[in-house]
């Protein structure tokens, strides 16, 4: 998601262990085929495991209202639909908003470090929810609550800029995949462990959920502070970033990052609250929403990479328009189900949009790289120096991907505020519906304008 790359020292360096001073390494030359046999590979996957799994438990976090709002039942809370789904709201702005910064602190502080500290801040949102979450709380306390959950979402951000940094090119793509794919995890996981607090304990006990968590918060912090390393040579290229701003591709592929991460994270959020409103009587208790909130989340992780491998082999703005299309034809299923009050359909019409939520995002993830490449070939063509514009695309494509992955996650509050303003003013989701389904034929018309029609500047990405 970062900005980062890695500096390669002369490749006639010695080949011996990095230094381990502070946790710190000097030498780190993952482009060298000696090196990272002998060294780097090893030090880079045990790198890799726990930044995923603190990625893993921070996606969790984030997401954690979306379950807790299940245990919430509108007679002892006194929380209506919209207001549950405010609570859901609020922790995905901050997660959007803070994904930035988290970018930039790898570089600052160092990989290792950040890891402890972004994993440890984890622990403020958890423990201060399971202080607070009993009957007669106000609904501001779990406003305030609710939005600390957000710090879960920037440490997607700090750890694919990590992890970026420890990679050679060849193995960046399956490594991020991979990195991407075990943080997203998290969120239907959560899910499945309020469903086992439901299904054993029932609906009284959210606590039982935090209880879980607190202890895996606390090793991956200490199991970052004891097996990860911080690299000197990992930086951060603010410069990249603020050229990144005044690149038009920037936006444009925000926007239909917007598309696909956003509806995954919004839905992930929002759907169990849906199916209670939606189909009351089916769902007349927790237990029932959450027997059915995780499958979409679940499926969409792990379909992502192959977004990923489509694109490699069809191209990601080909994959990415059709994608976008599907999505509007699995938007129209819900809201068809919804007329018609047919609840087999409504799942497989949500479950869709789930699963193609998580093919677009390999697929516009890929796009990013093969826009700056083909510039980067335009611009040899016209003379240019092809060094350099190697160059300038692996720094632009990096800036580009951390400012997608922040805006795109602006997506998911959309959707919740979406559905809160439709269930508010109609009493059913099927307004939010309609505007998804004209914000996807929306993005398959300017990716088809802008990267597939005859004689676009940016035709074959």
């Amino acid at each position: 998601m970062a900005a980062p790359t890695p500096t390669a020292p002369p490749t006639q360096a010695p080949v011996a262990p990095a230094p381990r001073s502070g946790r710190w390494i000097d030498d780190w030359r993952p482009e060298d085929p000696a090196f990272w046999a002998a060294t780097g590979k090893q030090v880079a996957r045990r790198n890799l495991f726990f930044s995923v799994f603190s990625e893993h438990v921070g996606f969790s976090i984030w997401s954690l209202w979306s379950v807790l709002v299940l245990f919430l039942p509108e007679a002892v809370f006194g929380i209506d639909p919209a207001g549950k789904f405010l609570l859901t709201t609020l922790p995905t702005a901050l997660g959007a908003f803070v994904r930035l910064p988290y970018t930039f602190a790898v570089a600052k502080f160092g990989g290792r470090n950040w890891t402890i500290i972004s994993a440890s801040l984890l622990l403020v949102p958890t423990i201060a929810t399971a202080v607070v979450l009993e009957p007669g709380v106000s609904y501001s306390t779990l406003l305030v609550v609710s939005c600390l959950a957000g710090v879960g979402g920037g440490n997607f951000a700090s750890s694919m800029a990590n992890i970026n940094a420890f990679y050679p090119d060849r193995l960046k793509g399956w490594a991020l995949g991979l990195n991407a794919g075990g943080g997203n995890l998290g969120v239907p996981v959560i899910q499945l462990v309020g469903l086992l607090v439901l299904a054993t304990a029932g609906a009284e006990h959210p606590r039982l959920i935090l209880v879980v968590y607190v202890p895996l918060i606390v090793v991956a912090a200490v199991g970052a502070g004891l097996l990860m390393d911080n690299l000197t040579t990992a930086r951060n290229q603010p410069r990249a970033m603020r050229e990144a701003t005044r690149e038009p591709h920037t936006w444009i592929m925000s926007f239909l990052y917007i598309g696909t991460f956003g509806s995954f994270i919004g839905f992930g959020f929002a759907f169990g609250q849906v199916l209670q409103n939606q189909f009351t009587e089916s769902f007349a208790t927790p237990l029932a929403a959450a027997a059915l909130t995780w499958l979409g989340p679940l499926l969409g992780s792990l379909i992502r990479p192959l977004g990923g491998s489509l694109a490699d082999r069809f191209g990601g703005a080909r994959i990415t328009c059709w994608n976008f299309v599907a999505m509007a034809v699995g938007a129209s299923i819900v809201w068809t189900a919804s007329q018609v009050e047919s609840l087999p359909l409504f799942v497989v019409g949500f479950v869709a949009l789930f699963v193609l939520s998580g093919v677009g995002n390999g697929s516009t993830y890929k796009m990013i790289p093969a826009i700056f490449r083909t510039q980067a070939q335009q611009q040899v063509a016209a003379g240019g120096d092809s060094a350099a514009a190697d160059r300038h695309a692996l720094r632009m494509s990096g800036a580009l991907i951390g400012i997608a992955g922040a805006v795109g996650a602006f997506g998911g509050v959309l959707v919740n505020l979406a559905f809160r303003q439709s269930f508010r003013t109609t009493g059913t989701g099927d307004s939010a519906y309609l505007v998804f389904i004209a914000f996807y034929v929306v993005c398959v018309a300017v990716t088809w304008v802008v990267y597939l029609r005859p004689g676009a500047r940016m035709s074959g990405v």
